[in-house]
């Protein structure tokens, strides 16, 4: 895995920078009730997005939290005042503290089933009753756009989606929190290129594939072979699922412009 501590300086430049920062605030934002006056942006990195969904809601009070401390000095740049360091399976928060909890980008990181089970169960502890959770879900497979790219991965050692939409739905059921929509945002400036990708993968960007491995070389001569070694090919498009936490005795609040969970 990545030190997000040594990725911290490069982090939102390699990553899309501020557009898919903002694609990603404005998705997370359409499903966050209006109501919510606290939201804690869970693993906030830089704090790119967060300041983001700060600014995009007048009244809604944004604390971002997130272990690595070289990103959390980023993201108190950002959000003065507001940035917590922490791990997110034991967040320093009293139950039912916040109106929306938000993870962009971080169950894919868990490094088993049983951590992603204990960062879902402490969003829910730390979410009031009729309050969303809100996280992305599948980020692997939305990388794969179906490019040359692509097909010259597609034979590379395979590692289990931690986030995988269906797990993460068993692990919310399993803390109380029921299905209250979904949204779609693009990855804008992450298309890969040939060149790109083999950068990636031998800075260990690929979990699968550790840097200097006979095979993670053989990935990089394949990819030398393509055509157009700096077009980036398309974009990903990321998905975000949202979750309530019922509150007893009041109707379901399903946040405005959410596609409804089927």
């Amino acid at each position: 895995m990545l030190d997000y501590d040594e990725e911290a300086e490069r982090y939102d430049a390699s990553r899309g920078g501020e557009p898919r920062a903002a694609a990603a605030a404005r998705a997370v934002l359409d499903l966050v009730p209006d109501g919510a006056s606290r939201l804690l942006d869970v693993a906030c990195g830089t704090g790119i997005v967060t300041r983001r969904i700060a600014a995009g809601r007048a009244g809604l009070r944004v604390t971002g939290v997130d272990l690595a401390a070289a990103m959390a000095r980023q993201a108190a740049v950002r959000l003065p005042g507001a940035v917590v360091r922490a791990d997110c399976r034991r967040l320093p928060f009293r139950e039912a503290e916040f109106d929306a909890v938000s993870s962009v980008w971080l169950l894919h990181l868990a490094q088993s089933d049983a951590d992603v089970g204990a960062i879902v169960a402490e969003c829910a502890r730390v979410l009031r009753p009729g309050g969303v959770y809100v996280t992305t879900v599948d980020k692997a497979a939305a990388h794969n756009v179906g490019s040359d790219i692509d097909a010259v991965l597609a034979s590379r050692p395979p590692r289990a989606a931690r986030d995988e939409a269906a797990r993460v739905e068993s692990h919310a059921a399993a803390h109380g929190l029921v299905p209250a929509g979904r949204a779609r945002f693009p990855g804008r400036g992450q298309g890969r290129s040939p060149r790109r990708t083999i950068a990636d993968l031998r800075r260990g960007w690929f979990m699968t594939l550790p840097p200097g491995e006979p095979l993670a070389e053989d990935f990089a001569a394949r990819l030398t072979r393509l055509p157009d070694q700096d077009r980036p090919r398309p974009d990903p498009w990321f998905t975000l699922l949202a979750f309530r936490k019922p509150a007893h005795g009041r109707s379901p609040v399903v946040p405005s412009g959410s596609e409804s969970a089927k």
